[in-house]
């Protein structure tokens, strides 16, 4: 590989026995573009050097990057030559169109759009549950949807114990998941609500201040939106349980920052509200706060700006036999999306498995 040009030189300077990489970031000037930029540099990655892409408007910014100012470029066919990892954090169209490149040029693709997700071909990850399957890529992993990798992280611990045979979960939405916009017009509202005056909404169908949308992404012949939709289609490729029966339903809430589950599990055998408790609570990522008698149960409040996937409110379902219900909330921006890539991508290069 040549020298780097001045424009894409150290982020991290790290001892010179440690192999660093060279990473690009596409869409880096959104949420999650920031907060990856924000947790590469909390983690301490490995990174050699750093170049920052963006396909909207927000090309030709610039952004601080470990107290320094660093341009965004608008990402090219050469924009990957000196890329060995490249973290994808826009949307799908600018995945679809892109990644292939970066492929091409050598570089690993962890992609947090819904691009390839449930393309057969693309492992679909959450390091906690399925990191073999990171193995099998061939150039792109991807990550879930935000509320699909606290899911099945909780599924997966709890399924060691006794099989899982149906799930029903209610998933509640924060706005960050549109963007940056949307919390804006979130604010905006509820300021002209309390005042009395006129919304007008723009981001969603209707007002999101003081309200819920029981609307995620598009609606289907079926009365399920996509987002519903990929809950269960994304779970059952991560778990690898293609039988696997689950309903969904996605509402978009009035909370800035973390998604929350409402989620009701029957398994095959009995399983205690004590045995899940203490399964949970030995799961890696997972943090169990449940404790009633002082109302101790997750608040997307206090989860936002957060690693861990936090479950409360754990209690028998008292609709079927051997059935749990419990409550599950994490920072959507963060395991919801940027830390999730990360994880796969450390974990791909403790394993040396990158360009």
């Amino acid at each position: 590989m040549g020298s780097l040009p001045d424009c894409i030189r150290t982020l991290i300077i790290l001892p010179k026995e440690m192999k660093k990489y060279h990473v690009a970031i596409v869409g880096a000037t959104g949420l999650q573009g920031q907060e990856c930029i924000n947790i590469l540099e909390q983690r301490k990655f490995p990174a050699a050097s750093l170049r920052l892409f963006s396909s909207d408007k927000a090309s030709g910014r610039k952004v601080f990057v470990s107290h320094r100012e660093m341009a965004v470029y608008e990402p090219s066919s050469q924009a990957f030559d000196y890329a060995n990892i490249a973290f994808f954090l826009e949307g799908a169209g600018t995945s679809t169109h892109y990644a292939p490149l970066a492929v091409q040029a050598g570089a690993l693709v962890v992609d947090t759009s819904s691009a390839f997700r449930l393309d057969p071909w693309v492992p679909l990850v959450v390091p906690e549950v399925n990191l073999r399957d990171a193995a099998k890529h061939k150039g792109v992993i991807s990550t879930p949807s935000s509320g699909v990798i606290p899911l099945v992280m909780v599924l997966h611990a709890l399924n060691k114990r006794s099989r899982i045979k149906r799930v029903v979960v209610n998933s509640f939405h924060s706005v960050s998941g549109s963007g940056a916009r949307a919390m804006e017009e979130l604010t905006t509202q509820s300021k002209l609500a309390i005042e009395g005056k006129a919304v007008a909404p723009h981001i969603y169908p209707h007002q999101i201040a003081f309200n819920l949308l029981p609307e995620v992404d598009v609606f289907m012949d079926d009365g399920y939106t996509r987002e519903e939709w990929k809950i269960g289609q994304e779970t059952r490729k991560i778990l690898h349980v293609d039988d696997l029966p689950i309903s969904a339903t996605a509402v978009r809430t009035p909370v800035y920052i973390g998604n929350s589950l409402a989620v009701n599990l029957e398994f095959a055998s009995s399983l205690s509200r004590e045995d899940a408790r203490g399964i949970l609570a030995e799961a890696p990522g997972i943090k169990v706060q449940d404790d009633p008698t002082v109302s101790l149960y997750p608040q997307p409040w206090s989860a936002a700006r957060t690693d861990e996937v936090f479950v409360g409110r754990i209690r028998k379902d008292t609709s079927c036999d051997n059935g749990l219900a419990l409550w599950i909330v994490t920072d959507n921006l963060r395991k919801g999306a940027a830390l999730n890539a990360i994880q796969i991508a450390e974990a791909m290069l403790r394993n040396d498995s990158t360009p």
